[in-house]
């Protein structure tokens, strides 16, 4: 008899008020901590990431990074990190866009995205899809053909899917 799957959902820690009043935060170390688990989570998301048939997987920083490497490596594909300002050496495109409470910039390296490069955006967690949306914007201006997004996780509730213009998909749905 093979092992049981773990429930991804269940491993995941929730801590409230964080990082401020009101705000429920999903702690994913949990799911990272536990190699079946990780696996696991990486085993599905590739199933998510494949059916889009990219060239390249974009990350977004941070926790995008962790999943984005190991869907890359795993797949054969190449990475490339969307970042937040200044934190890219040598030319960047940037792109800015505006929060519910400010604005922010991300950037990524110019010249590593071939023009007409299926693109795949990774990151851990949609909320209401502010930031996911500017980076489908920001690898679209460098010529990239974005053509879905894969989430860890989506907070459901929040129309952050709804708001990519791009395809998305999420191996979790929790309540936001």
């Amino acid at each position: 008899m093979s092992p049981r799957k773990p429930d991804l959902a269940a491993i995941i820690r929730r801590v409230p008020n964080f990082p401020k009043p009101g705000i429920l935060f999903y702690d994913i170390s949990t799911v990272l901590a536990d190699p079946v688990s990780w696996r696991l989570a990486i085993d599905e998301m590739d199933r998510l990431v494949d059916g889009f048939h990219p060239d390249l997987i974009a990350g977004i920083e941070s926790r995008g990074f962790l999943f984005a490497s190991a869907l890359a490596y795993r797949s054969g594909r190449g990475l490339v990190m969307v970042r937040k300002l200044g934190k890219l050496p040598g030319a960047v495109v940037s792109h800015s866009y505006d929060l519910e409470y400010g604005s922010d910039t991300l950037q990524v390296s110019e010249g590593l995205i071939p023009p007409g490069s299926k693109v795949v955006l990774v990151d851990d967690l949609i909320a209401t899809g502010g930031t996911a949306r500017a980076a489908v914007q920001l690898l679209t201006k460098v010529g990239a053909e974005v053509v879905g997004a894969a989430f860890f996780i989506e907070l459901e509730g929040l129309e952050g899917m709804s708001r990519l213009g791009v395809r998305g998909r999420a191996l979790l749905k929790l309540s936001g």
